[in-house]
């Protein structure tokens, strides 16, 4: 009896090993490619997968989007100089099986080629382009990357240039133009402000020659506003047209 139940016990203890390797459980994100014998099934997912044990074997791919750093690289841009960038890139496995049989490893592969393209991209543009036209290098990159991939049943998404890190004399160079800059944007602006000032100046005057009395006007304004402040000594300019009409008026006293 004790042998018989130890059988029994035997039994059910493989059998729940082959009910456990034969039931599988996927979850939404994932899928399983199925290999029988050596050769492709197909990939099934998610929810629940029966395998044949021992015959069928199962390898899990996940659907959701891989953020993936690329390390740091040595750059020699178009106009020579030696740059180190990296790099971050987002993909998604869009055909499970092409994943599994179309490359060994995918991650691998795709980490690889994303560091050879970011080589070769940048080492194509100058360092102006490089930092001013960001956008331009990542959509770039990206496309490349994602025509590279597509075998492997790979999406990439978006492809980011994070960090670019410039030699301490270029660096200066830099901080130089950018001054050298900033000077000639002030001096232009100031040569604006001073133009459109003489040309107000202008218009002024040709108002006031129009209209002699506005000249009086102004120079009794003028006496008005110094006469507020607290001054031990004034200074009062007389304008030649106040004095030609004060000469003018006693000329024709004189005559009458």
């Amino acid at each position: 009896m004790n042998i018989f139940g130890s059988g029994v016990l035997t039994l059910i203890f493989f059998a729940v090993i082959l009910i456990a390797y034969a039931v599988r459980v996927l979850r939404e994100y994932e899928r399983g490619v199925i290999f029988r014998l050596g050769r492709l099934v197909g990939a099934k997912g998610p929810g629940l997968i029966l395998l044949i044990p021992i015959i069928d074997k199962m390898v899990k791919v996940s659907l959701r989007v891989v953020t993936m750093d690329v390390p740091e690289q040595d750059v020699i841009t178009r106009d020579n100089v030696t740059v180190r960038v990296n790099a971050v890139v987002y993909f998604r496995v869009m055909d499970p099986v092409k994943a599994v049989v179309a490359v060994e490893d995918f991650l691998y592969a795709t980490s690889m080629i994303s560091q050879t393209t970011l080589r070769a991209v940048l080492g194509q543009e100058e360092l102006d382009t490089l930092l001013s036209e960001r956008d331009k290098v990542n959509e770039q990159l990206q496309i490349i990357i994602d025509e590279d991939t597509e075998p492997w049943g790979i999406k990439v998404t978006k492809v980011e240039v994070k960090n670019v890190d410039l030699p301490q004399e270029m660096q200066r160079a830099i901080a130089k133009q950018a001054e050298a800059e900033r000077e000639r944007r002030a001096k232009i602006i100031h040569a604006e402000g001073e133009m459109q000032a003489a040309s107000k100046l202008r218009q002024a005057a040709d108002e006031i020659a129009k209209q002699p009395s506005a000249m009086q006007l102004r120079f009794l304004q003028t006496l008005t506003e110094i006469a507020t402040e607290k001054n031990s000594t004034i200074v009062l300019p007389v304008p030649i047209d106040l004095i030609d009409s004060f000469v003018k008026s006693r000329s024709k006293q004189e005559l009458t």
